[in-house]
């Protein structure tokens, strides 16, 4: 049985994800967090493990397990958070667990990054393609962090070239009970939109992202991956089904209310975040399924209308 190692298991994907692996019985799977999660399954074991501190280089080493996903990140932060402790978690922690898997043996070292690397941008190529260039806006903490991730692991595949790497750039990930500031989007009563700009969203069903890093953890290719369902839905498309309006703003007078808004407190968004409706990347998911060898079971439609089942019922 390999050992599977799993950082930031006790969130939405990682309590999947490691249900998935305990339920075939055929790892060993240990689970680590700031917490051990509530429905924790029999027979995982728990450590707990702060990506900040000193926590990876101790566990790792106690273990030195065969395999590390690395899921830990800041992808929603929570009110009031700073930049610098997103930093910490994100980049620093990233750099954390590489250093210590280098240092304890680790064969292969699976990532998930984010299409959002690739930046929001008004030339970013549609369908971006894993071979375009990581732009990950500085305005936007994930984006940047992801970015400056990547290319810490790229550096790492070039001066450790024994560590296997397995790099996902995951679209927005929707499933049961999911609830973030995207999903916040949808729920209003009318959706916004840049007038001039579609905003297409790509979407990964939760069960299909368990799947790919099940995959990815054991007898899936090396590589870079983006991970999205078939398609895409822009705002018009998500308004129709969920029978609501569409709000098109022009891009300037958005900027304009959220510079206003934003000192003020009435809003948790800054001008820089119109970008994030204009200019979403579009993920080309040809590699995943030809190269990775894994064909999403829902397509974005499918998983868009998923979500609005369970979430509006």
């Amino acid at each position: 049985m390999s050992q599977i190692l799993i950082t930031g298991a006790s969130g939405m994907i990682g309590r999947a994800l490691v249900a998935n692996l305990a339920a075939d019985g055929m790892h060993e799977v240990i689970a680590t967090d700031l917490a051990p999660a509530d429905d924790l399954p029999p027979g995982v074991a728990f450590h707990r493990l702060d990506v900040t501190g000193e926590d990876p280089a101790r566990v790792l080493t106690e273990i030195r397990p065969e395999v590390v996903v690395h899921l830990a990140s800041i992808v929603t932060p929570a009110p009031g958070m700073g930049r610098d402790l997103a930093y910490r978690v994100d980049v620093q922690g990233s750099r954390n667990i590489l250093r210590a898997a280098q240092d304890s043996g680790v064969r292969r070292l699976v990532v998930t990054s984010s299409g959002a690397a690739y930046g929001y941008h008004a030339d970013n190529p549609v369908p971006l393609r894993e071979s375009d260039p990581l732009r990950g806006n500085p305005e936007f903490p994930y984006a940047d962090h992801k970015r400056q991730v990547e290319e810490m692991l790229a550096e790492a595949r070039l001066s450790h070239p024994a560590l296997e790497q397995v790099i996902l750039r995951v679209g927005t990930v929707l499933g049961r009970g999911t609830d973030n500031q995207i999903t916040a989007l949808f729920r209003k009563k009318r959706l916004l939109a840049v007038a001039g700009s579609d905003s297409p969203f790509v979407f990964i069903w939760t069960r299909d992202l368990a799947r790919i890093l099940i995959r990815a953890a054991t007898d899936g290719p090396a590589g870079i991956y983006n991970v999205a369902g078939d398609g895409a839905l822009s705002i018009p498309d998500l308004a129709a089904r969920l029978g609501k309006p569409v709000l098109r703003l022009p891009a300037w007078l958005l900027q304009g209310a959220l510079a206003v808004a934003h000192p003020l407190r009435l809003s948790r968004y800054g001008p820089e975040q119109v970008r994030f409706l204009q200019y979403r990347p579009v993920l080309d998911n040809n590699a995943l399924k030809s190269d990775f060898g894994y064909t999403p079971e829902k397509t974005s439609a499918e998983v868009f209308e998923f979500w609005r089942d369970e979430a509006l019922s």
